[in-house]
């Protein structure tokens, strides 16, 4: 923030993520900006907390509009490979077990790359403004050009169910490692995506089994060149060479 002050920004924006808003007594609603988000269950947690008070502080010190994201679990086929659709694709093009957290009795507000980058884009154009009167449910601050965005697809998904998408994406099962909650994790993320629409017009979309497919089949091009194959007979997926999981013969691994 101390690079872009002295250099006269229309605007800025930052993304805190959805760590931060922590846990909650109550997951049968949707996260919304204005709601307090106090308990945070890890460092990683935290430190997006402190990025939106220290954001919020400058636009209101130096009068800079400042938008901050929270992204609701984006997936795609270039994500990072330590997220949960890369990491199962992958293990399950391989034939290798995968490990499901909470025995998978958690929920993800899964949302596309593709929705994510199109809301964001359009909030570009929706800087905050100061304003003598905050409209009802706007996140935007009484004392500073700041706001908070949620970008989610508003639609929590359990992630057995975002697994079985994956399998179907691939024709392959997966061979799960049921395992207890991780420390510092909540059970469920739900955006609440109003005001994204609100400011916008726009609303992420994108189904689950729709961006499984898609990001399934890249992950394989994009692995292809660097995967071995350990075991079992061999067939090719997305120019992927994959081995049907255990139990399941070649005749049903995808062509």
């Amino acid at each position: 923030m101390s690079f872009w002050r002295p250099r006269a920004l229309p605007a800025c924006a930052y993304v805190a993520g959805l760590h931060l808003l922590g846990l909650r007594r109550e997951y049968g609603h949707a996260y919304v900006e204005t709601a307090r988000a106090d308990h945070q269950m890890s460092f990683y947690a935290a430190t997006k907390k402190a990025t939106e008070a220290m954001a919020h502080s400058y636009a209101h010190l130096y009068n800079l509009p400042i938008t901050m994201f929270r992204f609701f679990t984006v997936y795609g086929p270039w994500g990072r490979p330590d997220m949960a659709l890369f990491k199962f694709t992958k293990a399950i093009l391989n034939g290798d077990a995968i490990d499901v957290y909470n025995h998978g009795d958690m929920k993800r507000d899964f949302t596309y790359i593709d929705d994510l980058v199109r809301a964001i884009r359009l909030l570009i154009d929706a800087a905050p403004l100061r304003l003598e009167t905050v409209p009802e449910g706007d996140s935007l601050s009484p004392v500073a050009p700041f706001r908070v965005v949620n970008i989610g697809n508003s639609e929590p998904v359990q992630l057995l169910a975002f697994i079985e998408a994956i399998e179907a994406a691939t024709g392959l099962s997966a061979q799960k490692n049921m395992m207890p909650m991780q420390a510092g994790d909540v059970p469920a993320t739900w955006a609440d995506a109003r005001l994204l629409t609100s400011l916008t017009g726009y609303a992420p979309k994108t189904q689950v089994p729709k961006g499984s497919r898609i990001s399934s089949r890249g992950i394989a091009r994009i692995t292809a060149p660097k995967r071995s194959i350990r075991h079992g007979p061999q067939k090719s997926w997305g120019g992927h060479i994959i081995a049907p999981s255990r139990g399941q013969t070649i005749a049903n691994a995808a062509t």
